[in-house]
């Protein structure tokens, strides 16, 4: 009795170690021009993080010139830290692979692998082993895009670097028409999940509704090794007339606070506009629906994830880094996330 009673003890010591992860915290970044601030990479430091996903440049088809071409470029103003590795992201835009032919991709992945490693050099770093695609692609451009990523990969340039994708929460449940992408990895992006354009009371940021109906039944069984991306960012989406007019980057929390501005819904998250705001291009009347996350929501899904996704060592990426929007969050909250992973 006692030797089987040792060695199922041992049988669970086993499996325990072996399901244990090791996760790497880790920032974007996603600013225009990249400047070495020290409270920021006080934050890469107070966590560890080992590297920074920067973005580099949007990709969108230019119909003037019939291409696909870069916009708003990141500038560094000054290199990333010397113990920081840098990932570059390219967001692409998805209508680009409605527009483009295969030899038109293959000069796009030439072009996008050129342009990093310049990009990367002026970060002053030698050299980078992951390169991360952002594109949220659909049924009819998959078959494109996928061509894209085994073009990149074929790349001179790119030999022997990891090729990751981000991943949708539609594009993980829907896999038949989604399909997987042809790569070594992808990182599930938990955020932007609600109907942004959609008037009313809900958080289009992170919605665990949505997360149950496209991820609880289908995350497990997902093919490719995941990292994981949370959000830590705050936005106002304004509506007038009911209708959806834009994301409003000149209300931050003191603006949406101010009573002489607007005029909250009871407890709920929009707000009147009291008078016209010109400096906002806003007018009277117009509504606010102010959209953040709380460490309480962070806590929530970071729990919700850690039952589905296969037991790994992973990447948990944090959107992004802002002194603005860490400020809301202490070491300790944002810990107690990683910890649950």
């Amino acid at each position: 009795m006692r030797k089987i009673s040792i060695l199922v003890i041992s049988v669970f010591l086993f499996f325990s170690c072996k399901q244990k992860s090791v996760v790497n915290p880790a920032f974007y970044y996603w600013k225009t021009d990249y400047q070495n601030k020290k409270a920021e990479t006080a934050y890469l430091n107070q966590f560890k993080s080992k590297s920074l996903y920067v973005r580099i440049m949007d990709v969108d088809f230019n119909p003037d010139l019939q291409l696909p071409v870069p916009v708003s470029p990141i500038k560094f103003s000054d290199p990333l830290p010397e113990q920081t590795e840098i990932i570059p992201v390219v967001f692409i835009v998805n209508q680009v692979f409605d527009k483009i032919d295969t030899t038109q991709s293959i000069v796009m992945a030439d072009r996008i692998a050129k342009f990093v490693a310049a990009k990367v050099k002026q970060a002053g770093k030698q050299s980078y082993h992951e390169l991360q695609i952002d594109c949220d692609w659909t049924k009819g451009t998959r078959n494109r895009y996928f061509k894209f990523l085994e073009q990149l990969k074929d790349n001179r340039l790119l030999k022997g670097k990891t090729i990751s994708v981000t991943l949708r929460l539609h594009q993980v449940k829907n896999i038949v028409s989604s399909g997987v992408p042809p790569v070594e990895k992808a990182i599930l992006m938990c955020y932007n999940m609600g109907n942004l354009r959609k008037y009313g009371e809900q958080n289009s940021i992170l919605d665990q509704h949505e997360m149950d109906i496209y991820l609880k039944d289908y995350l497990e069984q997902y093919p490719l090794p995941l990292d994981v991306a949370l959000p830590i960012f705050e936005w106002a989406v304004v509506f007038r007339n009911s209708k959806y007019a834009g994301i409003s980057k000149r209300i931050d929390k003191s603006r949406i606070e101010d009573k002489k501005l607007f005029k909250q819904r009871g407890n709920f998250i929009l707000y009147d506009l009291l008078v016209d705001y010109p400096e906002a291009g806003l007018k009277k009347g117009d509504v606010v629906r102010w959209e953040q996350i709380s460490p309480d929501d962070l806590l929530v899904t970071s729990k919700f994830l850690s039952r589905y996704l296969a037991p790994r060592d992973r990447n948990l990426v944090f959107y992004h880094l802002d002194t603005d929007l860490l400020k809301h969050f202490t070491n300790e909250n944002l810990q107690k996330v990683i910890a649950n992973f």
